[in-house]
């Protein structure tokens, strides 16, 4: 029995220690979370989110949106992995790329700037680099912050003519 108990007692940490999940190539068939839209065909970074109980990301139509949906208390949190575009590495804003996805906790996000993000909103645009997130708040405005230092509000109160808080086909 104490044999049986070691092996389930190390199974579960090589659980807990598993790399996440790689993240998967941005298709047309990716359809955003909150907007019910294609999402290759907003402008700017996406995200997506993959979940424990799913082998298939949930995709959102800007970064800020795969954000929000860490922060708001109905979305799952069985979060196994955040991913969103390297802004770095991306073609061009209208093009953000089908590949260069950063895990979210590593990014270094701009927020505060001039650009809008998928839907028409202010957006947290991430960048794998502090150098390359820097250089883009000094053409576009902004403050450089880590994942874990985004503001709330700035995610979730300027959302709100926007109806991120309803999964699509639930909004009004």
């Amino acid at each position: 029995m104490a044999l049986l108990a070691a092996l389930l007692a190390l199974g579960a940490c090589q659980r807990e220690a598993e790399a996440p999940p790689a993240p998967f190539a941005m298709t047309e068939e990716a359809m955003g979370r909150y907007c019910g839209m294609n999402i290759l065909e907003h402008a700017g970074p996406k995200g997506q989110i993959i979940l424990a109980r799913y082998d298939e990301p949930i995709w959102f139509s800007s970064a800020r949106d795969a954000i929000a949906f860490t922060m708001l208390p109905e979305e799952p949190k069985d979060i196994r992995a955040i991913y969103v575009s390297d802004m770095a590495r991306a073609p061009s804003w209208d093009k953000p790329g089908a590949d260069n996805w950063i895990d979210a906790r590593q990014a270094f996000f701009v927020i505060g700037s001039d650009a809008k993000g998928g839907m028409g909103v202010a957006e947290a645009v991430p960048f794998s680099t502090g150098e390359a997130a820097a250089a883009f708040a000094k053409d576009h405005g902004g403050t450089v912050v880590r994942f874990d230092a985004v503001p709330r509000d700035y995610i979730l109160e300027q959302q709100a003519g926007s109806d991120v808080s309803a999964p699509s086909g639930e909004a009004d």
